[in-house]
């Protein structure tokens, strides 16, 4: 059945919410909820597998979450998710179903899509990958001159590069002796800078569009074509077939291409691009990483998937998180997200995810075709700690914005240097302590006491030294991040962006805003191409002559 249509700004919740923040929360301060519960932060965690998510440090009480989830239960979210799961066209302004939960589903599991059960399909595609990377990595398969493959190129946009671009950074600790390279911005000198540190004796591409249609992609492909085939390489058409690989479903372009059809790799419009690194859009990660690694990246996004299903609202980690971003977007008027986690490795999960979250619910139409009247999507923004500390945390420390921030740590270390780990995890846990409790006038005070500072000029110095405190932020800690870790983490934000969606009344899963730049721009392109400029506004009219001129 099709999602419900409910304005949640019309449910007795959500007004019930309404009078709460103003009457109750609206400047409450969390040291006193703190000092008033000493068992606070048993309360609001979940223990989950290998996670422990504390979300105490939020604006919230009893009465707050039992609100929330109420909203929940208004907006008929069980029933929606069921929907979800189930196959059914929850995308409907494309007409699809929503189902990369099912490409890492237990394969004795049935998922019917009009009546027919697509597993079996997925079952195939997965066991083509295997059999293709193991061939790639152990060296079975070679190249046009009889070497084997060192190199692959992932060439893509949007979900075909940022997904697999971000599992294959995120599981360097795990990667083989194969060096993963991605190509997905239609700048030439992108291109032309990856270009030059393969050989097209042991370089394996694959190339990644739907369609074989998308600009970006296939410009990037042609060039890389052009150069494989000139005459400096001796190459000839025919080795086009043992060099490149395609994940498409336009069988046709593929084959004009010149990729055997062995090479292809399919994809289903029940997978929308953002969320296909599941898919064979994952292909160059079970290359860097190792089939083994994937499925179990595969493993860990399908146990979230279960415990999202079944777990009660009041202690599920995805409705959880969601229902905050709610309550600060809607209710606070908070504009952005902070997500910074503590490890290096996870440097391009916050630009993935701000593909994932801002591209899916940055609608402002409802599912009824009218407009929202409530904000929607958040911003998303961050960057690892500790780097970020000293970039951008003044602004939420001392700013006037209010900025929920996720803070994402493990445990262990890869490498067991415990020296390191304990200082990059002794400042994660206490940058949410900073956050939550400040320093007030007396604690700075008795610090210039201390250091011996003049009275005059501590008095002057007094008000910048102060933190409120009072800054929302959520922890989730892991052991440690592994295939099945990250599977986990990502699909938990993933079904965070579903729950957001079905409370905001919007669809999650089309994304027609991306549409209106490209029509655009592929008339701009004859233009400049032509030299002969058309009409526009003043201000484009003005930057086009200039360019050509």
């Amino acid at each position: 059945m099709p999602l419900n249509k409910i304005n949640p700004s019309g449910t007795n919740a959500w007004l019930q919410l309404r009078e709460h923040f103003i009457a109750e929360m609206m400047t409450v301060k969390m040291q006193d909820l703190f000092a008033d519960d000493a068992s606070r932060a048993e309360k609001f965690s979940i223990k989950w597998n290998n996670f422990l998510v504390d979300y105490s440090k939020n604006k919230i009480t009893n009465k707050t979450q039992n609100l929330l989830l109420e909203l929940a239960n208004e907006v008929a979210l069980k029933e929606a998710i069921a929907s979800y799961f189930n196959g059914e066209k929850i995308n409907e302004t494309e007409g699809r179903a929503v189902l990369h939960t099912a490409l890492r589903a237990n394969e004795n599991t049935e998922i019917k899509i009009d009546g027919v059960n697509v597993m079996p399909q997925i079952i195939e595609v997965k066991a083509k990958i295997k059999a293709f990377s193991e061939a790639v990595i152990s060296g079975k398969m070679l190249g046009y001159s009889g070497k084997k493959f060192t190199d692959i190129v992932n060439i893509g946009i949007g979900g075909s590069d940022l997904g697999p671009a971000m599992v294959v950074d995120s599981l360097q600790y795990y990667r083989n002796h194969l060096n993963v390279h991605f190509v997905s911005n239609i700048d030439g000198d992108h291109v032309q800078e990856i270009i030059k540190r393969v050989n097209p004796e042991t370089t394996l591409f694959v190339v990644v569009s739907k369609t074989f249609t998308t600009q970006e992609t296939l410009t990037n492909a042609e060039t890389i074509r052009k150069w494989f085939l000139s005459k400096e390489f001796e190459t000839k058409p025919t080795d086009i077939a043992k060099h490149f690989v395609a994940v498409s479903t336009n069988l046709e372009k593929v084959a004009e291409f010149g990729i055997a059809s062995e090479n292809v790799f399919p994809m289903w419009d029940w997978v929308g691009g953002r969320f296909s690194l599941w898919s064979a859009v994952g292909l160059s990660i079970a290359l860097a990483v190792g089939y083994t690694n994937f499925e179990a990246l595969l493993a860990g996004a399908n146990e979230m998937d279960e415990h999202f299903k079944t777990a009660d609202f009041s202690n599920n980690i995805p409705v959880i998180l969601a229902l905050l971003s709610v309550w600060y977007n809607n209710f606070y008027g908070a504009e952005t997200e902070a997500i910074i986690p503590y490890s290096q490795y996870l440097q391009k999960f916050v630009p993935y995810l701000q593909q994932g979250i801002m591209e899916s619910n940055g609608k402002y139409v409802a599912r009824d075709g009218n407009i929202c009247n409530y904000q929607t999507g958040t911003i998303i923004w961050g960057e690892p700690g500790t780097n970020s500390q000293h970039a951008f945390f003044q602004l939420i420390h001392q700013g006037t914005k209010l900025i929920p921030t996720d803070f994402i740590g493990f445990k262990k270390s890869l490498y067991g240097n415990d020296e390191h780990h304990t200082k990059l995890m002794s400042n994660f846990f206490a940058q949410t302590e900073a956050l939550l409790m400040g320093k007030t006038e007396e604690q700075v005070m008795e610090e210039f006491v201390k250091q011996n500072i003049a009275k005059d000029k501590a008095e002057k110095l007094l008000p910048f030294k102060v933190f409120q405190g009072n800054k929302p932020t959520t922890t989730i800690l892991v052991e440690s991040l592994t295939p099945k870790t990250l599977g986990s983490l990502i699909a938990m934000y993933e079904h965070k962006i579903f729950v957001q969606g079905v409370i905001w009344n919007i669809f999650s899963y089309d994304q027609w805003g991306v549409e209106l730049g490209k029509q655009l721009a592929n008339s701009i392109l004859n233009e400049l191409e032509s030299g002969t400029i058309k009409k526009h506004d003043a201000s484009t009219q003005f930057l086009l002559a200039q360019f050509l001129k």
